[in-house]
């Protein structure tokens, strides 16, 4: 009998609760139901809004509690939360108490997935060096299932893992913080304020994310950035026997680091050329930094040749600096799931020419579309790079005012250095800020969507905002 089906023989008996039933969560409920386990699926959208899947749970022979009394009477013996749904909120706080086991469908799988995992945090960069850390050991001949954060449950899958495969998992602050077993292999990418918005604090937040290398073993691996303070901090604490630092400034005595436009490995000294930065196709600094963090986590599992069959390419993912056309000479980019300042900081150091000591080479020639829900997190840093790196600043959303603020406030801004702006534009309505980056665009600009702030003030998530960019830019004439 496998793991999966003894930990679902393990329940049988008891009350389940499946709190959320999202994109984590769907699948769980359809498992559990056909295990015949007792389930309530609770969600505080309304039957209506759940439509055709809330029928079906009903014919499957589960309870459903929905609306604004979706929490009420929480008195299941097993409740799975969503990871949108902090631990600390007072219904499952009261329901703990009482004695319920709080858990979550990646925590389970953490506990029963019979191969080795490789799992990725950060506040930015998680996604695509998850994806990159995929791609080169499925270039390499592995066999990889790709899942968490990124869209794609694996508990239910867990029964198709051969104990050679390999599963490569993003996770985030909210699936980290109530984890109590770590990866393997555990990366970090980097540390920034993120989810200010939910975390009580900034210290919650690093905390969460350490439990990807908290309860690792001495066996284990674990891979943090030297370049960032937060993460060089961490590996101090970290209990895995290897550990491992990636750097883009520093020359490493052992760990994965940039040398004269290569990316090296060292080890005990001895340092090989695993390939020329150049070698990537994703464009940004950023990315070079995601493949140091790429490599290590592989190193020895991976041949340098998969490494750099990948970088030639792999050309990225979709709303993560997305091509979308051009247009009489100018490019358009999706880059919409920039949802904080540092990560919108990584795109336009993609594509501008100023340095990182802030004097910028040539004309700015980027048109930045910006603004959505606040996270909670200063724009100060943001508005100091757009005003070296942008010509013209298109602000849509509910913190349109705040980055204006910061920029206007900047001390680069209207200086002797940059004594023209950038020239800001305000639109509440979304495609009329694309119509006019468009407008404001001449031949050899690119226009930019990399918001710096979370879709949910008017889209459902960063995937929509982005395909509704994609289908405005498109319809361009």
């Amino acid at each position: 009998m496998s793991r999966l089906q003894n930990y679902l023989n393990s329940i049988k008996n008891k009350r389940v609760a499946v709190v959320g039933a999202g994109i984590s969560n769907t699948p769980l409920i359809g498992l559990l139901l056909d295990a015949g386990i007792d389930t309530t699926v609770r969600d505080k959208r309304s039957y209506g809004e759940l439509g055709v899947a809330a029928e079906g749970y009903l014919k499957a022979g589960a309870v459903l509690m929905l609306g604004h009394d979706y929490l009420d009477d929480l008195t299941e013996d097993i409740i799975f939360r969503t990871p949108g749904l902090m631990p600390s909120n007072p219904a499952l706080s009261e329901a703990v108490a009482r004695g319920a086991v709080l858990t979550s469908e990646m925590e389970v799988f953490f506990n029963i997935c019979p191969c080795k995992i490789i799992a990725v945090t950060g506040s930015d960069g998680k996604t695509t060096t998850t994806s990159i850390i995929a791609e080169m050991l499925k270039n390499d001949g592995k066999t990889v299932h790709i899942g968490g954060n990124i869209g794609n449950p694996l508990l239910s899958k867990a029964d198709e893992m051969k104990p050679d495969d390999f599963a490569v998992i993003e996770l985030s602050s909210f699936q980290l913080i109530t984890m109590q077993k770590s990866p393997g292999i555990a990366v970090v990418t980097n540390l920034s304020p993120n989810h200010l918005d939910i975390h009580k604090d900034m210290e919650e937040y690093i905390n969460a994310k350490s439990n990807i290398f908290a309860h690792q073993r001495h066996t284990d691996r674990a891979v943090f950035n030297l370049d960032n303070a937060l993460t060089r901090d961490y590996a101090k604490n970290a209990p895995a026997g290897d550990v491992l630092y990636f750097s883009r400034l520093v020359k490493l005595e052992s760990g994965v680091y940039l040398c004269n436009g290569n990316i090296c490995e060292s080890k005990d000294n001895f340092e090989t050329k695993v390939m020329a930065a150049s070698d990537i196709v994703l464009p940004g600094v950023h990315n070079i930094e995601n493949y140091l963090a790429a490599t290590a986590a592989v190193s020895g599992i991976v041949s340098y040749g998969a490494i750099r069959q990948t970088a030639k390419n792999f050309t990225g993912l979709e709303h993560r600096i997305e091509f979308v056309r051009e247009l009489r000479g100018v490019r358009y980019y999706n880059d919409s799931i920039a949802s904080s300042p540092s990560r919108a900081i990584a795109g336009l150091k993609a594509f501008s020419n100023a340095g990182n000591d802030g004097k910028l080479e040539g004309t700015r020639r980027i048109i930045l579309i910006a603004g959505g829900k606040d996270k909670g997190i200063t724009f100060d840093e943001l508005g100091d790079e757009i005003t070296q790196r942008v010509k013209t600043l298109i602000l849509t959303g509910k913190t349109a005012d705040m980055i204006r603020e910061a920029v206007v406030k900047s001390r680069y801004y209207k200086t002797a250095q940059y004594p023209d702006g950038p020239e800001i534009l305000q639109s509440d309505d979304f495609e009329e800020a694309v119509q006019m980056a468009s407008g404001a665009a001449s031949d050899g600009d690119i226009v930019l969507l990399s918001p710096a702030c979370t879709s949910f003030d008017r889209f459902k998530n960063f995937e929509e905002r982005g395909d509704l960019f994609k289908e405005i830019v498109r319809r361009l004439v």
